[in-house]
């Protein structure tokens, strides 16, 4: 398998990462005319030790990501109450998440310590069988042979943290087990705090998302973008809508996340110490609509290597998913899904080859 963090620096990119003209990231930009016009998402400070004895708090929290999600769909979580602001986006930044600077850090260097490994140490780990537990390979499955993305990654299981699990993990470097455990129940646990900040902010009860709708395995993918000779020429990763019901994305202090809003390509500058959220298509469909999954996507630079942590929190395969009773009114807002099981979602998802309009037209009821 050919792997990015296996091959020398390159002088110039290779022809099989050379996009055409109007699929290249420079030209996507639209209407983002310099390095200072990416967008600061909204940033939400979740104030744990607060949230569990100040009910105004949590209400106001709750309101602020739902907000910040009807209008953008991302926002982003940090420390500082302060913070609680919300200028425009749909991908949430979340401070005061209660992951520890120390859990995020050490999986973030092992994992970084893992893609620059020798390669013969890595190769039992290449693998494009999506079955397996944890793999590592390059690009995407959805590049059907094209043009391919200039990205490794790691696919992995993360949660629940099992003995089983833990053995599918790479046993070098030495740390990447232990930080890898602890960097997931963290994660793990903060998806769940969001989900019921969510439910609550909706006007459902706070539990709404829990058991199937967010009981499935968890997973992750740790991507890793080396530099680029001539980020103009390829792209990262596609854009894309995530297939699940939420993510929980650590990025580090190097940009590179864009997302989708009022047709253009936005910038999601870091926040040191935050987490980026964005919802995936089954909360978008779950809340028939009101909570949209956003098209995002990963540009390259030419510097210094990125590497992303996407949490990625999934119902169970055998899931009944559609929209809630309570987000339906027959005459003012009736269903615009249908039922599913989530399963034949994931299947209609790589048919589609994650292209959002065309997954979401499948399960979408069209009325005269």
């Amino acid at each position: 398998m050919e792997l990015l963090c296996n091959a020398p620096a390159h002088a110039s990119v290779p022809d099989r990462y050379v996009f055409p003209p109007e699929k290249r990231a420079a030209l996507q930009l639209d209407g983002v005319d310099g390095p200072d016009d990416g967008v600061t998402l909204p940033v939400v400070d979740l104030h744990r030790a607060a949230l569990s004895s100040d009910d105004g708090l949590r209400r106001r929290v709750a309101a602020e990501i739902v907000r910040a999600g009807k209008e953008f769909g991302f926002f982003q979580a940090c420390d500082v109450l302060s913070l609680l602001e919300l200028p425009s986006s749909d991908e949430i930044r979340v401070v005061n998440h209660g992951v520890g600077e120390d859990v995020v850090r050490g999986f973030r260097d092992a994992a970084a310590e893992f893609f620059v490994m020798p390669a013969e140490e890595k190769l039992p780990y290449c693998s494009d069988d999506q079955s397996k537990p944890f793999r590592l390979a390059s690009s995407t499955s959805y590049d059907k042979s094209e043009t391919r993305y200039w990205r490794d990654y790691l696919k992995l299981q993360c949660h629940p943290v099992s003995d089983e699990l833990v053995r599918h993990w790479p046993a070098e470097p030495t740390s990447f087990r232990p930080r890898l455990a602890e960097f997931s129940e963290a994660a793990h646990e903060l998806a769940q705090t969001l989900l019921s900040l969510v439910a609550e902010g909706l006007g459902l009860s706070a539990g709404f998302f829990a058991g199937d709708l967010s009981g499935g395995e968890t997973q992750m993918n740790v991507n890793y973008y080396p530099p680029c000779p001539d980020p103009s020429l390829t792209l990262g990763l596609l854009p894309h809508c995530d297939r699940h019901l939420l993510t929980v994305l650590s990025q580090g202090d190097v940009a590179g996340l864009q997302a989708r809003y009022n047709g253009r390509w936005l910038l999601v500058r870091p926040v040191p110490g935050a987490f980026v959220i964005n919802f995936g298509h089954q909360m978008e469909i779950v809340t028939n609509g009101a909570l949209a999954s956003v098209e995002h996507r990963a540009i390259t630079n030419s510097a210094v290597a990125r590497m992303s942590v996407a949490t990625l929190i999934m119902p169970k395969m055998e899931c009944r998913i559609g929209p809630a009773p309570e987000m339906l009114d027959e005459v003012t807002n009736p269903a615009k899904f249908r039922e599913f099981v989530f399963s034949e979602f994931m299947e209609a998802y790589d048919t589609a080859a994650a292209s959002r309009e065309d997954v979401l037209e499948s399960f979408r009821i069209h009325r005269d």
